[in-house]
Parts: C-alpha cells; structure tokens; sequence
C-alpha cells in the first residue's frame, strides 16, 4: 500500500545514499520527452499522475509511487498520460570523483 504523501526528504536521502542526484519535475498534460540518451544511470520516481516510459522496446507505464531506473545508455521517450499534471522525481548517478 503507498502512503497519500511522499516524503521527498526521505527519498533524496536515500537516492544520495544511493549515489544519485534528486530533483523535482513537474510535466503539463501531453509532455512528451522523445529519445533521450544519457551517459549515466537515471532514477524516476513518479510522484502523482500517470506516466509511459518506452525503452528498450518495451512500454512501462508508472502510477504515483512507481520507481525505475533507466540504465545508461538506454534510448528513452517519457509521456504524461494523464489528464493533469505529472510530478515526478529524477535524478542521475553521480561519478565517483578520483581523490
């Protein structure tokens, strides 16, 4: 069962802990993001609304409270499917700086 609220915090903490960055993306109806292509990892975690990701060929669709993590690499194209808004968390994989 998913909480009503997500705790951002807490999931910033625990996708740093993770080794990725954290930020807050709000898409209107219709957005669609087609074939991006990313050198890193990344991590979306869809807030509130509803959302198709098509990689690899294959479609996930993401409701409130669903994670995924899109490999580097990947092709990917991200459409908001619902009727309002979607908000959503993504982040990148940082690289480990050489000391």
């Amino acid at each position: 069962m998913l909480p009503t609220k997500m705790d951002k915090n807490l999931i910033r903490s625990d996708w740093a802990q993770r080794g990725f960055t954290c930020d807050l993306w709000i898409d209107p109806p219709d957005q669609i993001w087609h074939d991006f292509l990313h050198d890193v990892d990344e991590l979306v975690l869809l807030l509130e609304g509803s959302c198709q990701i098509e990689l690899e060929g294959r479609t996930v669709r993401l409701h409130g409270g669903d994670e995924l993590l899109i490999p580097a690499g990947t092709r990917h194209t991200v459409r908001n499917c619902g009727e309002g808004p979607a908000r959503w968390l993504h982040g990148f994989r940082q690289q480990a700086v050489a000391g």
